[in-house]
C-alpha cells in the first residue's frame, strides 16, 4: 500500500518526502486555511507543492458548485502542473464534471465517499482515484472500516480499463487517524493511505521500539565506560 500525505504544510510535505516512503500529497481546503493562506495565494501554494513533489500526484480541490464550474476549475487546476490531480466532492455535479474532464486527459480524485455505492458512481464516471472516508464514520459511532472493506472489495471485482487516462481505479483510504486504520486498510488490499502528518509519526513509533532503543543505547554506554 501506498503512502500519500493530507496536508497542505510545505514544511510537513518536505519532511515526509524526506524519508523516502511518501507517493502522493492530498489537500483540501481546510487543510489549506489552516496554513494561514490566502485567495489569492492559493494556486501559487499548489505549484510550490507540486514543484516540491516531482512527478508524484497532488490532490487540488476545486471549490466550484456546478458543472461548468467544476469542469472549467478541472481544466485550469490540471493545467498548472503535470502531476496536479483534480478533486472533486461526490454529487451529480462532479459526476457530469469527470465524465467531460476525463475523456480530456484529467485525472479526477473524487472525495467524500462514504458508501460502495457512490464509489461505484465515481469510477464509472471515470475517476482516476476514489476516496472513501473512515474516521468521520469512527465520529458518529460507527464501523468505518467494514464500509472501507465493501469499497475495495466492490471496486477490486471488476476491470476499469478505459474509463480514465490511466486505465485504472485506485482506492484511497481517507479521514485516516490511526495506525490501525493504516493496517486495516492494507490488509483489505486499498491501494493507498492518505494520512495526517501527525498520525503518519504514529505509524512510526512504537512503545517496544522505544523501549529497545532505550535498552541498546543503556548497554552500549556501559561498553563505551568500560574503555
Amino acid at each position: 500500500m501506498k503512502f500519500f500525505i493530507d496536508t497542505a504544510d510545505l514544511d510537513e510535505i518536505r519532511e515526509a518526502l524526506s524519508w523516502g516512503c511518501l507517493a502522493g500529497v492530498t489537500t483540501n481546503p481546510s487543510l489549506y486555511a489552516r496554513t494561514g493562506g490566502k485567495l489569492a495565494d492559493f494556486e501559487d501554494h499548489m505549484v510550490k507543492i507540486a514543484k516540491m513533489c516531482g512527478d508524484l500526484p497532488v490532490s487540488a480541490e476545486s471549490q466550484a458548485k456546478t458543472t461548468e464550474g467544476m469542469i472549467e476549475e478541472g481544466r485550469h487546476l490540471a493545467s498548472l502542473a503535470p502531476n496536479i490531480v483534480v478533486k472533486l466532492p461526490i454529487c451529480a455535479e462532479s459526476l457530469a464534471a469527470t465524465h467531460t474532464l476525463a475523456a480530456e486527459g484529467v485525472r479526477i480524485n473524487m472525495t467524500l465517499i462514504f458508501s460502495a455505492p457512490q464509489a461505484l458512481l465515481a469510477a464509472n464516471a471515470g475517476a482516476r482515484y476514489v476516496s472513501p472516508f473512515v474516521g468521520r464514520f469512527d465520529d458518529i459511532g460507527e464501523d468505518g472500516i467494514s464500509e472501507l472493506a465493501n469499497v475495495v472489495t466492490c471496486i477490486q471485482n471488476y476491470d476499469w480499463t478505459g474509463k480514465n487516462v490511466d486505465d485504472e481505479v485506485e482506492i484511497i483510504t481517507a479521514s485516516v487517524r490511526t495506525p490501525n486504520h493504516v493496517t486495516q486498510a492494507a490488509l483489505m488490499g486499498a491501494d493507498i493511505a492518505t494520512v495526517p502528518f501527525g498520525a503518519l509519526k504514529k505509524c512510526l513509533k512504537h512503545p517496544l521500539t522505544d523501549q529497545g532503543m532505550a535498552s541498546f543505547d543503556a548497554d552500549w554506554a556501559k561498553v563505551v565506560a568500560a574503555q
